[in-house]
């Protein structure tokens, strides 16, 4: 087991079985023992599983998917944050008419100065119309 283990590839040991035999007698693994090993005969060689390659496969695909649990948190996060800044800004823009309101109350803005600023918001959606914006100006 010591010589197919110590192979670079399996196919070194298919290719030359007689290094098993070698290595085997080498060794002296009978020395001690009441038999001599005097040749071996091999009569088939099974190459099982590789489990390095399946462990490394493994990793490989744990490491993936990993990655793309990351990834998806971090598009759930941009998502979430795209929709706190657009519920900010629709909170934003609701308090607009309710801003007008207090400034024609507290009289710092007239008639002239309302319709002035309609003007303005009309042109600018116009405009943006022209230019190809799709949503309006607002």
């Amino acid at each position: 087991m010591s010589s197919i283990g110590s192979a670079e590839r399996h196919d070194k040991v298919l290719e030359n079985p007689d290094g098993i035999s070698r290595y085997v007698l080498e060794r002296g693994l009978d020395s001690g023992t009441a038999y001599e090993i005097l040749s071996i005969d091999i009569a088939d060689v099974d190459v099982g599983r590789n489990i390095g390659a399946e462990l490394q496969t493994n990793q490989a695909e744990a490491d993936k998917s990993i990655a793309q649990a990351k990834a998806e948190e971090r598009r759930a996060m941009a998502v979430a944050e795209e929709q706190e800044k657009r519920a900010a800004l629709v909170d934003a823009e609701a308090q607009v008419p309710m801003a007008i309101a207090e400034a024609f109350r507290a009289g710092h803005l007239g008639v002239m100065d309302y319709h002035r600023l309609q003007n303005v918001e009309a042109d600018t959606k116009m405009r943006s119309s022209l230019a190809g914006d799709d949503d309006g100006g607002s």
